[in-house]
């Protein structure tokens, strides 16, 4: 493969010099990721002894993917809790089955590539191509979304914000302004309204942010869909694991502790990576931050999830699809998802469908408030299951975010969802290309 430039360019992570800074095999194995700030020490592919912090689905990835490319590199994987898996984490109560955070990812081929590479093929399966309606819920009245939403909101409109976030630093109201339509779009995806969103973030190949492809989009994707293993995907869908996100988790774990160049480290609190790096002895640039890092507590939001199950006859007035969004502030959930619906495996007993419902904090709702929001978003049936089933903490991206990130010569390296990219299929291909430096 040939090798993109690692120091000729101005800025070869944002590729502020314009096309050529990424080969076109690069494209095809990553996409529009690499429109994303990627932060790597230099010094990193050098490292004998390379400490990873943050166990999470990030942590895992690249001590996987250095660590079974490199038996001869020592690995230390660094995890402040007593558990790995981060954020993942699959609810469960006898055939019951709820994700609490992530509970799918999208098509990218760096994710299949690690789903074939850890053997779990046969676990993971496309999502149901039935259950592909979403919803809005706005003035009492459940709108299915569509392509006639940007018409009836003005399409003029809509393009001049397209064209404006081009120039960067554009909020995702800015760059979708269809109000309401946008807010639901956030919401669903990092648990805030459109004004507080970074487009650059959210949506870099809209705004055109960064790198560009020395292909037509048309002709990347073409490539790209010829290098899934496995199941190429259907346009627009996602997939899962049979058992939930868990499973993932589960399988890199099982690997990491097969291998005998990874030791990992519970229970230790790090607060910076020049801290560690004095701690232990070792240079910065063996260092690979997958952990929050400059962020204080009002860089996050918070999040409630809940699980409710009914009968199919109880539920059999809320149609078979993706789920609804919320975005009036006022409702106790911003958003329902559909899980029995959605996923290729069972997520409830025979004869039972499961939602999955999303409390923002900010919307000061109680475990009661959402309870009685029942009626109004699913059925007036009572439930079989109705659980609080965990709390997600969530990074603030605001507008300007991703212009803000300095990558130019680094003295460590960064990774995961804390820093460039929200998404799964994100901290997946990251973790590829940290390994491609050794």
């Amino acid at each position: 493969m040939k090798r993109s430039c690692l120091r000729c360019c101005t800025n070869r992570s944002t590729g502020s010099t314009g096309d050529g800074v990424f080969s076109e095999d690069e494209w095809t194995r990553y996409g529009d990721e690499l429109r994303r700030p990627f932060m790597l020490a230099d010094g990193l592919s050098e490292a004998t002894n390379v400490l990873v912090v943050g166990g999470g689905l990030s942590g895992l990835c690249v001590a996987y993917r250095i660590a079974s490319k490199r038996p001869d590199v020592q690995i230390e994987l660094i995890e402040k809790s007593d558990r790995l898996g981060g954020t993942v984490e699959t609810w469960s109560n006898g055939e019951w089955l709820c994700d609490v955070a992530v509970n799918a990812a999208r098509a990218h081929p760096a994710f299949w590539r690690l789903v074939s590479d850890l053997g779990l093929e046969e676990r993971f399966k496309p999502s149901n191509p039935a259950a592909s309606a979403r919803w809005i819920h706005v003035n009492g009245k459940r709108t299915r979304l569509s392509p006639w939403m940007v018409l009836r909101g003005g399409p003029l409109k809509v393009l001049r914000g397209l064209r404006s976030s081009r120039s960067g630093k554009k909020s995702v109201a800015q760059t979708v302004p269809l109000g309401s339509v946008a807010d639901a779009m956030t919401l669903g995806i990092v648990n805030d309204v459109a004004a507080n969103v970074d487009a650059d973030f959210l949506m870099p190949s809209i705004t055109r942010f960064g790198a560009k492809p020395p292909v037509k989009p048309s002709a990347l994707k073409r490539r790209m869909e010829g290098t899934y293993p496995m199941f190429t995907p259907a346009k627009g869908a996602t997939a899962s694991f049979e058992g939930g996100l868990q499973t993932l988790i589960d399988r890199l774990v099982e690997r990491i502790e097969s291998l005998d160049n990874v030791r990992c480290s519970f229970g230790v609190d790090i607060v910076s990576p020049e801290a560690l790096a004095e701690e232990r002895g070792q240079p910065l640039s063996s260092i690979v931050w997958c952990a929050p890092l400059h962020r204080g507590p009002t860089e996050f939001t918070h999040l409630s999830v809940y699980a409710v199950g009914y009968t199919e006859a109880d539920a059999r007035s809320v149609p078979v699809g993706y789920g609804t969004l919320i975005p009036d502030r006022r409702a106790p959930i911003s958003g329902v998802l559909h899980e029995s619906d959605v996923h290729g495996s069972p997520r409830a007993p025979a004869g039972h469908r499961l939602f999955r419902l999303m409390s923002p904090a900010a919307r000061g709702a109680t475990e009661e408030d959402v309870k009685r929001s029942l009626s109004t978003y699913l059925c007036d049936a009572h439930p079989v299951v109705f659980e609080r089933i965990g709390e997600r903490r969530i990074p603030s991206y605001p507008p300007g975010y991703m212009a803000s990130l300095s990558t130019d010569e680094p003295a460590f390296t960064r990774a995961s969802w804390f820093f460039s990219g929200v998404s799964v299929t994100h901290v997946v291909a990251e973790a590829e290309r940290v390994a491609e430096a050794f």
